[in-house]
């Protein structure tokens, strides 16, 4: 069985939220489209955004993020 590693993305990572919202907003596609592509509800992505995320992201996730945007957010995730 593989446990997803939880991270918590204001202690962890703070400004997180801030990037992943400067590289949504240059992106010519809907937020819908990249929710659905990364497997993330609207809601969740705008909490994420706002650094106010009500449950914890995991590595997995924020991996995804970075796909379907097409950058790297250069998270050192080997801590």
């Amino acid at each position: 069985m593989q446990v997803k590693r939880v991270i918590e993305v204001v202690k962890e990572f703070p400004g997180l939220g801030k990037r992943i919202k400067q590289v949504r907003e240059k992106d010519k596609r809907p937020l819908v489209q990249i929710c659905r592509e990364a497997g993330i509800s609207r809601a969740y992505w705008y909490q994420l955004e706002a650094e106010d995320l009500r449950a914890p992201a995991t590595e997995e996730m924020i991996r995804k993020i970075e796909i379907v945007l097409g950058v790297d957010l250069d998270i050192g995730f080997d801590k």
